[in-house]
């Protein structure tokens, strides 16, 4: 390039720090919905500062604020095109989900890749029909406190109970996974009909409690306006922040089921008892790939699993009357240790669902029932710490409590993502984050599909 009759150099380091920067400044842009004139604008003037930063740092040195502008547009332009290109095309999945302005979820390109193995045009309809419907915001007018009343009212809770996070986080999955995100899982029986709560996978789950007092403080505001589903789904997000998590942006504007669906709950939930392959086929039945598969068990960060789930891996694994070998030597004596007054059981084991927290404390548990049923809290370094990292670190030690967990590292790709996972959190949380907006969207019902229920334990 030239410029002034002077031979302008830029290195290979500036064009991608510049491209860099374009990337970011563009997603910021689209996702905050600026007009495109006034996004060009800014990052033009964000780009010429930084420009003019990196050449005084380095060794190009741009003797004309003409010629800067100029250059600036270009990279710009440049930006612009490949940023078009690649929407449709594989996306560097690798970020942070820490801004609330984030809203990636108009790019399943995002959550799915790599794109010779997806079809585009399915997955573009697919999209279009669900959000002719749902939108971010969605009530903004109808009920514009809803997502604030949700939050709050989750903190608080939150404050209360030490189990809110992992509660939530796994309700959602157990509704999700079960038919869509309906909220039929909160659905109680009714004249001799059988509700998905009666479901063996569901017998443990909580939160049922959690879901009607946040339901009760946004009916106050705006009576018959938010869904249950919706409530879920914003619930366990806030859950995740809470846990140590990602932020993820969520569309709004679900509706509620009719009906509950038992015996796809009995049949179809995953079990921490499963291999690989069953675990990867159940997932793959809900839409995701072995990558998102093992970024949304990272779920199990959080919350308390009890022995029950993991006995017979600890004395009499699979009818070999010994441990399961892929268990740490150390770990297993310590698991041992803590599951010492379960042991008897251990030959009957039944089949609990998986699902992310497979298991918290529940309501109203006596000294008895811990004495009885204890078990490993996740987040043993405290809190809000460690959310994904300490998970994939520990399946990489032979040290995962559940045999689903552990199975993530016996295949070529699972374990791949297990090692990049433990290695680098920023792409853990932005995948998880990513999945997580996959979860809470599968089969939503809107418009006259479903209803929004007055009470969430029965229909209207």
């Amino acid at each position: 390039m030239y410029g002034h009759g002077s031979p302008i150099t830029i290195t290979n380091l500036e064009l991608q720090g510049h491209f860099r920067l374009c990337q970011s400044l563009l997603s910021r842009a689209f996702l905050i919905k600026h007009n495109c004139l006034s996004s060009c604008t800014a990052s033009n003037q964000l780009l010429q500062l930084n420009l003019t930063h990196l050449h005084t740092q380095h060794t190009v040195k741009i003797f004309s604020m003409d010629f800067t502008r100029k250059l600036s547009f270009l990279v710009f332009l440049l930006c612009v095109l490949i940023s078009l290109k690649n929407q449709k095309a594989e996306t560097n999945r690798k970020g942070s989900f820490q801004n609330d302005d984030y809203f990636p979820s108009d790019s399943p390109s995002l959550i799915r890749d790599p794109p010779d193995q997806r079809n585009l045009q399915e997955d573009e309809n697919r999209r279009n029909n669900l959000h002719q419907w749902l939108r971010y915001d969605y009530y903004s007018e109808s009920c514009p406190l809803a997502e604030q009343i949700i939050r709050s009212t989750v903190r608080e809770l939150y404050e209360l109970r030490s189990d809110v996070a992992p509660a939530l986080l796994r309700l959602v999955f157990h509704d999700c996974f079960v038919e869509g995100c309906d909220a039929s899982v909160l659905l109680d029986p009714v004249d001799g009909t059988e509700s998905e709560k009666e479901a063996l996978p569901n017998e443990s789950l909580k939160g049922y409690d959690l879901i009607d007092i946040i339901k009760s403080e946004v009916e106050k505001a705006c009576p018959g306006v938010v869904s249950c589903a919706d409530i879920i789904a914003l619930a366990a997000r806030e859950s995740v922040l809470l846990a140590g998590g990602p932020f993820y942006p969520l569309y709004t504007g679900r509706k509620d089921s009719t009906v509950s669906f038992y015996d796809v709950a009995s049949y179809e939930l995953p079990s921490p008892q499963d291999d690989l392959s069953r675990t990867i086929e159940s997932f793959a039945s809900r839409g995701f790939d072995e990558r998102e598969t093992v970024s949304l068990l990272g779920a199990h960060s959080t919350g308390t699993i009890h022995c029950k789930f993991f006995l017979n891996r600890l004395y009499n694994f699979s009818g070999t009357d010994g441990p399961d070998p892929s268990i740490d030597t150390e770990f297993l004596n310590l698991l041992r240790s803590t599951c010492n007054h379960s042991h008897p059981s251990s030959s009957s084991s039944s089949s609990p669902s998986l699902s992310p927290s497979p298991s918290s404390s529940s309501e109203n548990i006596s000294s008895t029932d811990l004495f009885q049923n204890p078990g490993m809290k996740m987040d043993y370094e405290g809190p809000r710490t460690g959310f994904g990292t300490l998970y994939y670190r520990s399946l990489l030690q032979g040290k995962g409590l559940l045999f689903v967990d552990q199975q993530l590292t016996a295949g070529e790709e699972t374990e791949t993502w297990v090692r990049a996972y433990a290695s680098d959190i920023t792409l853990f949380q932005r995948d998880f984050g990513l999945t997580m907006i996959k979860l809470s969207n599968l089969q939503v019902l809107t418009a006259t599909m479903g209803e929004v229920r007055v009470n969430c334990r029965k229909v209207n």
